[in-house]
Protein backbone atom coordinates (compact mmCIF):
# COMPACT_ATOMS: atom_id res chain seq x y z
CA UNK A 1 0.00 0.00 0.00
CA UNK A 2 1.30 3.44 -0.93
CA UNK A 3 1.80 6.14 1.64
CA UNK A 4 -0.62 9.08 1.31
CA UNK A 5 1.35 12.36 1.43
CA UNK A 6 -1.00 14.18 3.85
CA UNK A 7 -1.27 11.25 6.25
CA UNK A 8 2.46 10.69 5.99
CA UNK A 9 3.24 14.29 6.88
CA UNK A 10 0.82 14.23 9.77
CA UNK A 11 2.59 11.30 11.37
CA UNK A 12 6.07 12.78 11.33
CA UNK A 13 5.97 14.87 14.47
CA UNK A 14 4.07 12.28 16.50
CA UNK A 15 6.51 9.53 15.62
CA UNK A 16 9.79 10.96 16.91
CA UNK A 17 11.25 9.19 19.94
CA UNK A 18 14.52 9.86 21.73
CA UNK A 19 15.93 7.75 24.54
CA UNK A 20 19.11 8.66 26.35
CA UNK A 21 21.58 6.57 28.28
CA UNK A 22 24.11 8.34 30.50
CA UNK A 23 23.95 11.81 28.95
CA UNK A 24 21.56 14.33 27.42
CA UNK A 25 21.53 13.48 23.74
CA UNK A 26 21.25 16.59 21.57
CA UNK A 27 18.39 16.64 19.12
CA UNK A 28 20.80 16.93 16.20
CA UNK A 29 20.85 13.23 15.33
CA UNK A 30 17.08 12.80 15.48
CA UNK A 31 16.54 16.06 13.61
CA UNK A 32 18.94 15.11 10.84
CA UNK A 33 17.39 11.66 10.40
CA UNK A 34 13.91 13.21 10.45
CA UNK A 35 14.79 15.15 7.31
CA UNK A 36 15.19 11.89 5.40
CA UNK A 37 11.80 10.77 6.71
CA UNK A 38 10.20 14.04 5.67
CA UNK A 39 11.41 13.79 2.07
CA UNK A 40 10.46 10.09 1.91
CA UNK A 41 13.99 8.84 1.40
CA UNK A 42 13.21 6.46 4.29
CA UNK A 43 10.12 5.57 6.30
CA UNK A 44 11.98 5.73 9.58
CA UNK A 45 15.19 4.92 11.39
CA UNK A 46 16.66 3.79 14.68
CA UNK A 47 20.12 5.10 15.53
CA UNK A 48 22.48 4.35 18.40
CA UNK A 49 25.68 6.07 19.48
CA UNK A 50 27.93 4.66 22.20
CA UNK A 51 31.19 5.87 23.70
CA UNK A 52 33.52 3.96 26.02
CA UNK A 53 30.90 1.31 26.71
CA UNK A 54 28.04 3.72 27.42
CA UNK A 55 25.06 4.37 25.14
CA UNK A 56 24.87 8.13 24.68
CA UNK A 57 21.96 8.25 22.28
CA UNK A 58 19.26 5.84 21.13
CA UNK A 59 16.81 7.52 18.76
CA UNK A 60 13.80 6.33 16.78
CA UNK A 61 12.16 8.52 14.13
CA UNK A 62 9.44 7.93 11.56
CA UNK A 63 7.38 4.81 11.03
CA UNK A 64 8.17 1.12 11.02
CA UNK A 65 5.11 0.59 8.81
CA UNK A 66 3.51 3.39 6.83
CA UNK A 67 0.20 1.70 6.06
CA UNK A 68 -0.67 1.16 9.72
CA UNK A 69 1.18 4.19 11.07
CA UNK A 70 3.16 1.94 13.43
CA UNK A 71 5.95 4.13 14.76
CA UNK A 72 9.60 3.25 14.93
CA UNK A 73 10.65 2.33 18.45
CA UNK A 74 14.06 1.61 19.98
CA UNK A 75 13.26 -2.12 20.00
CA UNK A 76 12.03 -2.25 16.39
CA UNK A 77 13.60 -5.17 14.57
CA UNK A 78 15.33 -4.87 11.20
CA UNK A 79 16.64 -7.27 8.60
CA UNK A 80 20.34 -6.44 8.84
CA UNK A 81 21.35 -8.31 5.66
CA UNK A 82 25.14 -8.33 5.20
CA UNK A 83 25.75 -7.10 8.74
CA UNK A 84 25.36 -10.85 9.35
CA UNK A 85 28.80 -11.44 7.81
CA UNK A 86 30.95 -10.20 10.75
CA UNK A 87 28.95 -12.52 13.03
CA UNK A 88 29.65 -15.45 10.69
CA UNK A 89 33.35 -14.56 10.63
CA UNK A 90 33.37 -14.45 14.43
CA UNK A 91 31.94 -17.97 14.49
CA UNK A 92 34.88 -19.15 12.38
CA UNK A 93 37.35 -17.43 14.69
CA UNK A 94 35.76 -19.05 17.74
CA UNK A 95 36.48 -22.44 16.20
CA UNK A 96 40.05 -21.33 15.47
CA UNK A 97 40.36 -20.38 19.16
CA UNK A 98 39.09 -23.89 19.95
CA UNK A 99 41.92 -25.28 17.77
CA UNK A 100 39.40 -27.00 15.53
CA UNK A 101 40.40 -25.18 12.36
CA UNK A 102 42.72 -22.50 10.99
CA UNK A 103 41.79 -19.71 8.62
CA UNK A 104 44.70 -20.88 6.47
CA UNK A 105 43.21 -24.35 6.06
CA UNK A 106 42.15 -25.31 2.52
CA UNK A 107 38.39 -25.21 2.08
CA UNK A 108 38.65 -28.66 0.51
CA UNK A 109 39.79 -30.09 3.85
CA UNK A 110 36.22 -29.70 5.09
CA UNK A 111 34.29 -29.57 1.82
CA UNK A 112 35.68 -32.14 -0.67
CA UNK A 113 33.72 -30.57 -3.54
CA UNK A 114 36.16 -27.63 -3.37
CA UNK A 115 39.35 -29.70 -3.53
CA UNK A 116 39.86 -29.29 -7.28
CA UNK A 117 38.16 -26.08 -8.40
CA UNK A 118 38.49 -24.72 -11.91
CA UNK A 119 38.72 -21.11 -13.06
CA UNK A 120 36.46 -19.50 -15.63
CA UNK A 121 38.03 -19.92 -19.04
CA UNK A 122 39.86 -23.09 -18.07
CA UNK A 123 42.74 -24.02 -15.82
CA UNK A 124 43.09 -24.61 -12.11
CA UNK A 125 44.29 -22.34 -9.28
CA UNK A 126 47.98 -22.30 -8.49
CA UNK A 127 47.24 -22.26 -4.76
CA UNK A 128 44.54 -23.82 -2.57
CA UNK A 129 41.32 -21.98 -1.86
CA UNK A 130 41.47 -21.23 1.89
CA UNK A 131 39.08 -20.15 4.62
CA UNK A 132 40.96 -16.84 4.72
CA UNK A 133 39.96 -16.26 1.10
CA UNK A 134 36.32 -16.87 2.06
CA UNK A 135 36.43 -14.30 4.87
CA UNK A 136 38.14 -11.60 2.80
CA UNK A 137 36.10 -11.87 -0.42
CA UNK A 138 39.20 -12.89 -2.34
CA UNK A 139 38.03 -16.45 -3.08
CA UNK A 140 36.79 -15.92 -6.61
CA UNK A 141 33.66 -17.92 -5.82
CA UNK A 142 30.72 -17.42 -8.16
CA UNK A 143 27.22 -16.82 -6.83
CA UNK A 144 24.38 -19.10 -7.90
CA UNK A 145 21.18 -17.49 -9.24
CA UNK A 146 18.83 -16.13 -6.53
CA UNK A 147 16.34 -18.92 -7.14
CA UNK A 148 18.95 -21.43 -5.97
CA UNK A 149 19.02 -19.80 -2.55
CA UNK A 150 15.24 -19.72 -2.47
CA UNK A 151 15.08 -23.44 -3.19
CA UNK A 152 17.82 -24.50 -0.77
CA UNK A 153 16.41 -26.34 2.22
CA UNK A 154 19.78 -26.34 3.99
CA UNK A 155 23.07 -24.50 3.98
CA UNK A 156 24.67 -27.72 2.71
CA UNK A 157 22.39 -27.69 -0.34
CA UNK A 158 23.27 -24.08 -1.15
CA UNK A 159 27.02 -24.62 -0.77
CA UNK A 160 26.85 -27.70 -3.00
CA UNK A 161 25.50 -25.45 -5.75
CA UNK A 162 28.31 -22.93 -5.20
CA UNK A 163 30.88 -25.74 -5.55
CA UNK A 164 29.60 -26.60 -9.00
CA UNK A 165 30.52 -23.18 -10.40
CA UNK A 166 34.03 -22.26 -11.61
CA UNK A 167 36.04 -19.62 -9.76
CA UNK A 168 36.02 -16.16 -11.32
CA UNK A 169 39.73 -15.64 -10.68
CA UNK A 170 42.80 -17.01 -8.93
CA UNK A 171 42.18 -17.03 -5.14
CA UNK A 172 43.85 -14.07 -3.47
CA UNK A 173 44.41 -12.13 -6.68
CA UNK A 174 41.33 -9.89 -6.55
CA UNK A 175 38.67 -8.59 -4.17
CA UNK A 176 35.09 -9.27 -5.19
CA UNK A 177 32.17 -9.28 -2.80
CA UNK A 178 30.36 -12.59 -2.79
CA UNK A 179 29.15 -15.74 -1.03
CA UNK A 180 32.36 -16.68 0.76
CA UNK A 181 30.85 -16.23 4.22
CA UNK A 182 28.07 -18.68 3.33
CA UNK A 183 30.65 -21.34 2.51
CA UNK A 184 32.46 -20.46 5.74
CA UNK A 185 29.18 -20.92 7.58
CA UNK A 186 28.88 -24.43 6.21
CA UNK A 187 32.39 -25.17 7.49
CA UNK A 188 31.22 -24.00 10.92
CA UNK A 189 28.46 -26.61 10.75
CA UNK A 190 30.83 -29.40 9.74
CA UNK A 191 33.50 -28.61 12.31
CA UNK A 192 31.14 -27.91 15.22
CA UNK A 193 28.64 -30.67 14.48
CA UNK A 194 25.82 -28.14 14.96
CA UNK A 195 23.63 -26.19 12.59
CA UNK A 196 24.94 -22.71 11.87
CA UNK A 197 22.05 -21.04 13.66
CA UNK A 198 22.54 -23.26 16.72
CA UNK A 199 26.25 -22.54 16.90
CA UNK A 200 26.01 -18.77 16.76
CA UNK A 201 23.07 -18.78 19.18
CA UNK A 202 25.03 -20.78 21.75
CA UNK A 203 28.46 -19.21 21.30
CA UNK A 204 27.58 -15.60 20.44
CA UNK A 205 23.97 -14.58 21.03
CA UNK A 206 23.37 -16.27 24.39
CA UNK A 207 26.50 -15.00 26.19
CA UNK A 208 25.90 -11.51 24.77
CA UNK A 209 22.17 -11.62 25.60
CA UNK A 210 21.30 -10.85 21.99
CA UNK A 211 17.76 -12.13 22.44
CA UNK A 212 16.36 -10.32 19.42
CA UNK A 213 18.87 -11.52 16.82
CA UNK A 214 17.66 -14.45 14.74
CA UNK A 215 17.21 -15.95 11.29
CA UNK A 216 13.67 -16.93 12.25
CA UNK A 217 11.75 -14.16 14.08
CA UNK A 218 9.02 -15.37 16.42
CA UNK A 219 5.41 -14.24 16.11
CA UNK A 220 6.06 -11.49 18.66
CA UNK A 221 9.28 -10.41 16.97
CA UNK A 222 7.61 -10.28 13.57
CA UNK A 223 5.20 -7.73 14.98
CA UNK A 224 8.22 -5.51 15.68
CA UNK A 225 9.84 -5.88 12.25
CA UNK A 226 10.14 -2.74 10.17
CA UNK A 227 8.73 -3.00 6.67
CA UNK A 228 11.22 -2.89 3.80
CA UNK A 229 10.50 -0.01 1.39
CA UNK A 230 11.65 1.15 -2.00
CA UNK A 231 11.02 4.48 -3.74
CA UNK A 232 8.63 4.46 -6.68
CA UNK A 233 9.94 6.97 -9.23
CA UNK A 234 6.54 7.13 -10.93
CA UNK A 235 4.43 7.92 -7.87
CA UNK A 236 7.26 9.67 -6.00
CA UNK A 237 6.35 7.71 -2.90
CA UNK A 238 7.72 4.89 -0.81
CA UNK A 239 6.10 1.50 -1.32
CA UNK A 240 6.72 -1.91 0.25
CA UNK A 241 9.50 -3.78 -1.53
CA UNK A 242 9.21 -7.45 -2.51
CA UNK A 243 11.31 -9.30 0.10
CA UNK A 244 14.57 -10.77 -1.23
CA UNK A 245 15.00 -14.53 -1.11
CA UNK A 246 17.89 -14.38 1.38
CA UNK A 247 15.69 -13.47 4.36
CA UNK A 248 13.02 -15.61 6.02
CA UNK A 249 9.99 -13.39 5.58
CA UNK A 250 7.62 -16.34 5.31
CA UNK A 251 7.95 -18.50 8.44
CA UNK A 252 6.18 -21.36 6.66
CA UNK A 253 9.09 -21.72 4.23
CA UNK A 254 11.87 -21.64 6.85
CA UNK A 255 14.67 -21.43 4.31
CA UNK A 256 18.24 -22.33 5.12
CA UNK A 257 20.01 -19.81 7.41
CA UNK A 258 22.07 -17.39 5.33
CA UNK A 259 25.45 -16.58 6.97
CA UNK A 260 25.97 -13.87 4.35
CA UNK A 261 22.83 -11.90 5.06
CA UNK A 262 19.89 -13.57 6.77
CA UNK A 263 19.70 -12.14 10.30
CA UNK A 264 17.16 -9.81 11.87
CA UNK A 265 18.24 -7.76 14.89
CA UNK A 266 17.81 -4.58 16.92
CA UNK A 267 20.11 -1.62 17.55
CA UNK A 268 20.84 -2.63 21.13
CA UNK A 269 21.49 -6.27 20.24
CA UNK A 270 23.97 -5.36 17.54
CA UNK A 271 25.57 -2.83 19.87
CA UNK A 272 26.36 -5.66 22.30
CA UNK A 273 28.10 -7.55 19.53
CA UNK A 274 30.14 -4.51 18.49
CA UNK A 275 31.03 -3.63 22.07
CA UNK A 276 32.26 -7.19 22.63
CA UNK A 277 34.57 -6.85 19.63
CA UNK A 278 35.73 -3.39 20.72
CA UNK A 279 36.51 -4.85 24.15
CA UNK A 280 38.82 -7.40 22.55
CA UNK A 281 36.35 -10.29 22.54
CA UNK A 282 34.48 -10.08 25.84
CA UNK A 283 31.49 -8.32 27.34
CA UNK A 284 30.32 -8.19 30.95
CA UNK A 285 32.87 -10.77 32.01
CA UNK A 286 31.93 -13.26 29.29
CA UNK A 287 34.57 -14.00 26.69
CA UNK A 288 33.22 -14.87 23.27
CA UNK A 289 36.37 -14.85 21.15
CA UNK A 290 40.05 -14.23 21.84
CA UNK A 291 41.73 -10.82 21.66
CA UNK A 292 44.11 -12.28 19.07
CA UNK A 293 41.17 -13.31 16.89
CA UNK A 294 39.69 -9.82 17.16
CA UNK A 295 43.02 -8.35 16.12
CA UNK A 296 43.11 -10.59 13.06
CA UNK A 297 39.53 -9.82 12.09
CA UNK A 298 39.89 -6.05 12.37
CA UNK A 299 43.31 -5.73 10.70
CA UNK A 300 43.92 -5.40 6.97
CA UNK A 301 44.09 -8.87 5.44
CA UNK A 302 43.90 -7.94 1.76
CA UNK A 303 47.25 -6.21 1.32
CA UNK A 304 47.19 -3.57 -1.40
CA UNK A 305 44.16 -5.02 -3.17
CA UNK A 306 41.44 -2.50 -3.96
CA UNK A 307 38.39 -3.58 -2.01
CA UNK A 308 35.20 -2.30 -0.44
CA UNK A 309 32.37 -0.10 -1.69
CA UNK A 310 33.80 3.34 -0.94
CA UNK A 311 37.26 4.81 -1.60
CA UNK A 312 39.94 4.28 1.03
CA UNK A 313 38.60 0.90 2.16
CA UNK A 314 40.35 -2.40 2.88
CA UNK A 315 39.13 -5.73 4.23
CA UNK A 316 39.78 -7.74 7.36
CA UNK A 317 38.30 -11.14 8.19
CA UNK A 318 34.60 -10.51 7.71
CA UNK A 319 34.91 -6.76 8.31
CA UNK A 320 35.23 -3.70 6.09
CA UNK A 321 38.05 -1.42 7.26
CA UNK A 322 38.74 2.29 6.86
CA UNK A 323 42.29 2.62 5.58
CA UNK A 324 42.12 6.26 4.44
CA UNK A 325 39.10 8.25 5.70
CA UNK A 326 37.42 10.26 2.96
CA UNK A 327 33.97 11.11 1.71
CA UNK A 328 31.37 9.14 3.64
CA UNK A 329 34.05 7.82 6.04
CA UNK A 330 35.60 11.24 6.74
CA UNK A 331 34.26 11.27 10.31
CA UNK A 332 35.93 7.92 11.11
CA UNK A 333 39.55 7.37 12.08
CA UNK A 334 41.91 5.04 10.20
CA UNK A 335 41.46 1.54 11.56
CA UNK A 336 37.71 1.90 12.04
CA UNK A 337 35.78 -1.21 11.04
CA UNK A 338 32.20 -2.15 10.37
CA UNK A 339 29.71 -3.37 7.80
CA UNK A 340 26.63 -2.28 5.94
CA UNK A 341 23.59 -4.13 4.64
CA UNK A 342 21.47 -4.29 1.50
CA UNK A 343 18.63 -2.34 3.12
CA UNK A 344 20.83 0.60 4.10
CA UNK A 345 21.76 -0.53 7.61
CA UNK A 346 25.20 0.52 8.86
CA UNK A 347 27.24 -0.35 11.96
CA UNK A 348 30.73 1.02 12.55
CA UNK A 349 33.27 1.07 15.35
CA UNK A 350 36.00 3.69 15.75
CA UNK A 351 38.50 2.08 18.14
CA UNK A 352 40.60 5.24 18.42
CA UNK A 353 37.61 7.10 19.86
CA UNK A 354 36.09 4.07 21.56
CA UNK A 355 32.91 4.88 19.64
CA UNK A 356 30.15 2.80 18.07
CA UNK A 357 27.69 4.11 15.48
CA UNK A 358 24.61 2.10 14.39
CA UNK A 359 22.00 3.21 11.87
CA UNK A 360 19.09 0.90 11.08
CA UNK A 361 16.76 1.63 8.17
CA UNK A 362 14.87 -0.57 5.71
CA UNK A 363 15.34 1.04 2.31
CA UNK A 364 15.76 -1.22 -0.71
CA UNK A 365 17.26 -0.08 -4.01
CA UNK A 366 19.85 2.40 -2.80
CA UNK A 367 22.60 2.78 -5.42
CA UNK A 368 25.28 2.13 -2.78
CA UNK A 369 24.14 1.76 0.84
CA UNK A 370 27.70 2.22 2.11
CA UNK A 371 27.83 5.65 0.43
CA UNK A 372 24.33 6.81 1.37
CA UNK A 373 23.57 10.36 2.44
CA UNK A 374 21.88 8.91 5.54
CA UNK A 375 25.08 7.19 6.65
CA UNK A 376 27.22 10.29 6.08
CA UNK A 377 24.80 12.58 7.91
CA UNK A 378 24.27 10.23 10.84
CA UNK A 379 27.97 9.50 11.38
CA UNK A 380 28.89 13.16 11.21
CA UNK A 381 26.26 14.05 13.80
CA UNK A 382 27.26 11.09 15.99
CA UNK A 383 30.93 12.03 15.78
CA UNK A 384 30.06 15.57 16.81
CA UNK A 385 28.15 14.26 19.82
CA UNK A 386 31.27 12.47 21.03
CA UNK A 387 33.99 15.00 20.24
CA UNK A 388 31.97 18.12 21.08
CA UNK A 389 29.36 17.07 23.68
CA UNK A 390 26.86 19.69 24.70
CA UNK A 391 26.64 20.61 28.39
Amino acid sequence: MLCRPIAFAGLLIASMVALVRGADAPSAIASEMQKFVADQTIAGAVTLVAHHGKILSLNAVGQADLASGRPMKPDTMFWIASMTKPIAATAVMILQDDLKLSVDDPVGKYLPAFQSPTIVGGGTPSQPLTIRHLLTHTSGLSSPPPEVGAASASLADFVDQVAKLPLQFEPGSQWKYGVGLSVAGRIVEIVSGKSFEQFIAQRIFQPLEMNDTTFYPSVEQRQRLATIYRFNDSTKQLEPAPPPVFINVDPALRRAPNPSGGLASTAEDYYRFLQMVLNGGELNGKRVVSADAVQQMTSVQTGDLKGGFVPGSAWGLGWSLVREPQGVTASLNPGSYGHGGAFGTQAWTDPKLGAIYIMLIQRFGLPNSDASAMRRTFQQAAHELIVSPRP
